[in-house]
């Protein structure tokens, strides 16, 4: 789902197949679920308060219970209907020793522990071209150096294209990529431009007093700002059971809304900020502003009248130092009262941020949830104080002040009369903005030369069905199981989608195997070369729904002198499982299903796959293409190195593609990491043309 979009799926069928049959014995286990307790709905009238207790040395206190707590909103009690406990660890990437990085997964799940989430906001409408550059290393030292393997970001901008933010993810290096697709568009503050009209006047006759002449864009500009950021909050208001951050970079804007949250009314600017202030508080999402400029000084871009012009000059008026103090502090008031207003810390003045980004990972890492529907139902958009306390001496409550009560009639939630409920859960899944864990998902997707421009994306999703509502009727085990599928490219673009009923029936042995080794469902979907986000979601009768959100890179395979597709993996125990196929592109290149899991037993033999496509001039002469594929340890060592020679003058397929398989024994390999790497070369093409990928696997 795109954060500047609106995500519209329409799930419809478009296959279906009944599960009946023999499989061998089951000698492998599904992941188990690990779920916590984080939804994505949106409930009128419902209020959430994250708070961090810690007792007078500041030691978080682990041990309270909902009666520990009383939350008073307008001095009223609520009743405290939804409590827990978050304490999220921080999980490193498993890398091998050799590799100065870990190595990219090609499989994405939605199983492991629950991470934090973080929405990064750039705001390009207020940093100059000076501090853009600081932003970006600030905001790449905290993805690099404060993420963890199982927390999400987006990186999104106050204003840019679509294409340029990125939806949440775990992957750093496209975040990373956005980050340096920042730049900074600040217009100069009122001190500076007016300052500029008077000195262009020095030396000509008396005229009438100088105006600031981008009064209106430097107004349009904060109302932009505010307005993206109350976007942002309430796309976020429906994740429930977790704290949100929303890291905010940038210089803030030059305007006093000191009292904006006790006024009863605004306009302009200051009604911008207002809406923007109160949906973050409605939403829970916590704002940390962090001001780029650090140990600054608010003259260093003032270039002094006083240094052209005499200092009695009545054009000046109360321009200079004092006036750019002003403006410079106004700016660091509104980052400071955003953070304060909303629960987060305003991170001003410092040059060195790493105690900052710390605190930052701390406080959304141990907190208490609680959650109340309030007494008062009135909807006038006023502010609403709300105060939390613990019934233990010496207890020391951080959490958020209040809320500004929504305005306006509430918006009536339609349902389609007959909707199919499996499809609506799955929907649902579908629309979360964070995966949806009820059933146990990993989802592998290989890109394929298709028919021109598309490429075809092979995709294996395996499902954990051992908590699955099955019905017995007729000696079957039966339930009914909703996939849907989308691809959103980077302009938030559905370019493919696909949904699949399966009617599932299984025989007593069947549903052991199944049980044990999971369901998998192999598909596909046709797109043309960009990124995007694959979001795939699965519900079953008996109420559980889940989804995983996979970041996919299609590449255009007519463009590279050699381009690769993905490299497909199966295993000789990838029919101990339960598959069922409506689209399988793979099935006459791989002996066994393709399979999503990366972790074996030594006595199993792997498939790989791949095809290498060359884009030469018609009157190439015939050559040799060169693919290699590397087994090496964790501590680097080439276990094994295989290498191959196909001829030009035997194309696979008639595409254009050379199609590479090869088989690689396990029974040799203690248990540990190891990376499959597979390299593809063409003797016509320069050294440095070559292509390949890396899969890491585990063997126990």
């Amino acid at each position: 789902m795109k954060l500047s979009a609106t995500l519209v799926f329409v799930l419809a069928a478009s296959g279906a197949a009944t599960l009946l049959g023999q499989q061998r014995p089951p000698t492998s286990t599904a992941p188990q679920q690990d779920a916590p307790p984080v939804t994505f709905r949106v409930e009128v009238n419902y209020v959430e308060i994250d708070a961090v207790v810690t007792d007078a040395q500041g030691n978080l206190l682990s041990d309270l219970t909902d009666k520990d707590f009383e939350v008073l909103e307008d001095g009223k009690r609520q009743k405290v209907t939804a409590f827990s406990l978050v304490n999220i660890p921080i999980d490193r990437a498993v890398r091998p020793l050799f590799a100065s990085a870990p190595i990219e997964p090609d499989v994405q799940s939605n199983t492991g522990n629950e991470g934090r989430m973080y929405l990064i906001v750039l705001d390009s409408l207020h940093t100059s071209s000076i501090n853009a550059l600081k932003v970006k290393a600030l905001a790449k030292k905290f993805i690099q150096e404060n993420l963890a393997v199982n927390d999400v970001a987006a990186v999104v901008f106050t204003q840019a294209t679509s294409d340029a933010s990125q939806d949440f993810t775990s992957n750093k290096r496209l975040l990373i990529q956005a980050v340096d697709r920042f730049t900074g568009r600040k217009s100069p503050g009122r001190t500076a431009t007016l300052t500029e009209q008077v000195n262009s006047r020095i030396g000509s006759q008396p005229s009438a007093p100088v105006t600031d002449p981008i009064e209106f864009e430097r107004a349009y500009s904060a109302r932009s700002a505010m307005d993206r950021i109350r976007a942002l909050s309430e796309f976020m208001a429906g994740v429930r059971g977790r704290r949100k951050a929303m890291l905010l970079f940038g210089e803030g804007i030059e305007y006093d809304y000191s009292n904006i949250v006790g006024s009863t009314s605004a306009s302009g600017v200051l009604e911008n900020v207002r809406d923007a202030i109160g949906t973050a508080t409605r939403a829970n999402v916590a704002i940390y502003a962090i001001d780029p400029r650090g140990l600054s000084n608010p003259e260093a871009d003032l270039v002094l009248a006083n240094n052209n012009a005499a200092a009695d000059d009545p054009l000046l008026g109360d321009l200079g130092p004092a006036s750019a103090a002003r403006e410079f502090r106004m700016s660091q008031d509104s980052l400071r009262q955003l953070s304060v207003e909303t629960g987060g810390v305003a991170v001003l003045n410092q040059n060195d941020l790493t105690g900052a980004f710390e605190r930052i990972v701390r406080e959304n890492s141990n907190y208490y949830v609680l959650g109340y529907y309030s007494t008062n139902e009135r909807r006038d958009g006023r502010y609403r104080s709300v105060t939390v306390r613990v019934n233990r001496p010496g207890a020391q409550v951080r959490a958020r002040r209040g809320y500004l009560a929504p305005r306006g009639r509430a918006r009536e939630t339609v349902t389609r009369p007959g909707a199919n409920p499996v499809a609506v859960a799955a929907l649902d899944a579908m629309s979360s903005p964070i995966v949806v864990r009820g059933i146990p998902m990993r989802v592998f997707a290989a890109p394929i030369k298709g028919e021109a421009p598309n490429a075809v994306v092979a995709i294996s999703i395996e499902m954990n069905v051992s908590d699955f509502t099955f019905v017995e009727a007729n000696g079957t085990f039966n339930d009914r199981l909703e996939l849907a599928l989308t691809a959103v490219d980077a302009q938030g673009n559905q370019k493919g989608s696909t949904s699949h009923s399966v009617n599932v029936a299984m025989k007593p042995e069947t549903l052991t195997r199944a049980r044990a080794n999971g369901i998998r469902v192999l598909t596909q979907l046709d797109v043309p070369p960009g990124r995007y986000q694959f979001r795939v979601a699965a519900a079953e009768s008996g109420g559980k729904s889940g989804s995983v959100i996979a970041d996919v890179e299609v590449p255009d395979f007519l463009k590279p002198s050699l381009a690769m597709s993905g490299l497909a993996l199966t295993s000789t125990t990838a029919l101990d499982g339960v598959t069922v196929s409506p689209k399988n592109r793979l099935a006459t290149f791989l002996p066994a299903p393709l399979m999503a899991g990366r972790e074996f037993s030594s006595s199993e033999t792997l498939a790989l796959f791949a095809e290498f496509y060359e884009n030469l001039p018609a009157n190439t002469p015939a050559h040799k293409v060169d693919v290699t594929t590397i087994i090496r340890a964790d501590d680097g060592r080439i276990i094994s190195q295989n290498e191959e020679e196909m001829d030009s003058g035997e194309l696979a397929r008639g595409r254009g593609g050379f199609g590479f398989t090869t088989r690689i024994q396990l029974g040799s390999l203690s248990p540990g990491i190891y990376v499959i790497h597979v390299q593809g070369h063409s003797r016509v093409a320069k050294p440095e043309e070559g292509v390949g990928r890396d899969i890491q696997i585990r063997v126990r």
